[in-house]
């Protein structure tokens, strides 16, 4: 029998300081912490989580999911 395989929804967690609280521009963008690639919002979502956590006393760090799937395929609806 096959294996039926979960599709994969890519998804990618960075974070850093931001220049102001009002907008998404890095401070400085070579100090940008690229987290990593997840294959599912879930699994995103968890790392995200854990990162904000780490950086609560900074209001100036902000860590964000991008839902790559949506930007390699935009007619996915999915997370």
């Amino acid at each position: 029998m096959a294996e039926k395989t979960e599709t994969q929804l890519l998804h990618l967690v960075i974070g850093g300081e931001l220049s102001s609280l009002d907008g998404v521009t890095f401070a400085d963008l070579s100090k940008v912490d690229i987290v990593g690639v997840y294959p599912n919002y879930a699994s995103a979502y968890a790392i995200w989580k854990q990162k904000a956590q780490m950086t609560v006393d900074s209001a100036q760090t902000r860590y964000f999911i991008v839902h790559l799937h949506r930007l390699l395929d935009p007619q996915t609806s999915d997370n």
